[in-house]
């Protein structure tokens, strides 16, 4: 089997990268934690050859604590720069994830940290678990780690893996159960009883995305970004299997609105049914779906839950990438050129008329 960018990446850090690093920047090193993560398909194992058109190369990524970051990144860059080859195994260095040219990107721990997920610290409550975007967490734990003395990003990366404490857990359940419930099939009976096929689609889809992250909730897991989430979630222990199909049938396009509809509320029961086998709510007896408001199953599940925690976490689970997005908006603005920017975008000049 040929060797994937993150293989030959790991290879190329330890082979070339790593020594000079020891060599010349010993003490900082020490500090420092590198592997392939964060963003990008490439640390799901899911890229291809659509995903090579913008940001694939080499890529090495480097945590170093704030202030060695400050004094130090740009000293660090420019040292290694100097000392490495043009190519490597057929890899050029000029495109990669660092703009020096190094597959070397140097990043702030502290600063990753909050971009991903909007605090510089493992959460110390409840509240802060809650205020976390649930798919940024897979961009501190995805990936590969490959050399971390201090091992603090490595502490952190295994305790996300823990996953939630348990009453958070539940209240983004509860969460979902609300969404899938009240602003999903409710919703959608109401948009095809009044003939709103554009509210219907978007309430349709919105709800099929709830499920699907519900259904990686039940399985423990925390969920990827949209573009990799079904993907992933095919392969959940329990939730893929008892899902899928259902998922599959209800998105086709010769499903019209009362079918997908009825899929839904098949979803209802079997979310239902895990929560009840988990004992997350109790056992309870079937209740009937109305003819205005369809099937709002999974409201009864969301009380039940809310009323087993404590008040201070009725506050809203965040699910936004908000941290990260405030990141992108001002790196768009204040840090890349228009012409770098609309070559990423792969957009090119039409000489033609506009």
């Amino acid at each position: 089997m040929s060797n994937t960018i993150i293989d030959t990446s790991r290879e190329f850090f330890l082979d070339i990268v790593l020594p000079i690093l020891q060599d010349k920047f010993p003490k900082e090193t020490s500090s420092t934690a590198f592997g392939a993560f964060g963003l990008g398909s490439e640390v799901y194992g899911m890229d291809d050859n659509y995903s090579r058109d913008h940001h694939f190369g080499l890529r090495i990524n480097a945590l170093i604590p704030d202030d060695i970051f400050q004094k130090k990144s740009k000293i660090i860059s420019e040292t290694v720069a100097s000392n490495l080859p043009d190519t490597y195994k057929g890899e050029s260095l000029a495109a990669t994830i660092s703009n020096a040219g190094t597959a070397l990107a140097l990043d702030s721990f502290e600063a990753y940290l909050n971009r991903m997920i909007g605090i510089d610290h493992f959460p110390k409550s409840e509240l802060e678990w809650l205020s976390i975007p649930e798919e940024d967490i897979i961009h501190i734990i995805n990936g590969e780690l490959w050399h971390d003395p201090s091992e603090t990003f490595t502490n952190i990366r295994k305790k996300f893996k823990n996953y939630y404490p348990e009453k958070v857990w539940k209240r983004r359940i509860a969460h979902w159960c609300r969404y899938c419930s009240g602003m999903g099939s409710y919703a959608l009976k109401r948009a095809i009883l009044r003939n709103n096929n554009v509210f219907a689609t978007v309430a349709f889809g919105k709800t099929i995305r709830w499920y699907v992250q519900l259904g990686f909730l039940l399985d423990r897991e925390y969920f990827p970004y949209d573009k990799w989430i079904w993907h992933f979630f095919k392969k959940l222990p329990r939730m893929g299997d008892r899902l899928s199909d259902l998922i599959e049938e209800s998105v086709q396009m010769d499903a019209d609105w009362d079918r997908k509809l009825e899929l839904l509320d098949e979803m209802a029961d079997i979310i239902d049914r895990t929560l009840v086998e988990d004992k997350i709510i109790k056992p309870h007896l079937k209740f009937n779906k109305s003819d205005t408001s369809g099937y709002r199953l999974l409201e009864h599940a969301y009380k039940e839950i809310l009323d087993e925690l404590p008040d201070e976490l009725l506050t809203t689970p965040n699910w936004d990438q908000i941290y990260l997005e405030s990141f992108v908006a001002n790196y768009v603005k204040n840090g890349i050129d228009s012409e770098t920017w609309i070559g990423l975008l792969n957009l090119h000049e039409n000489n033609g008329d506009a």
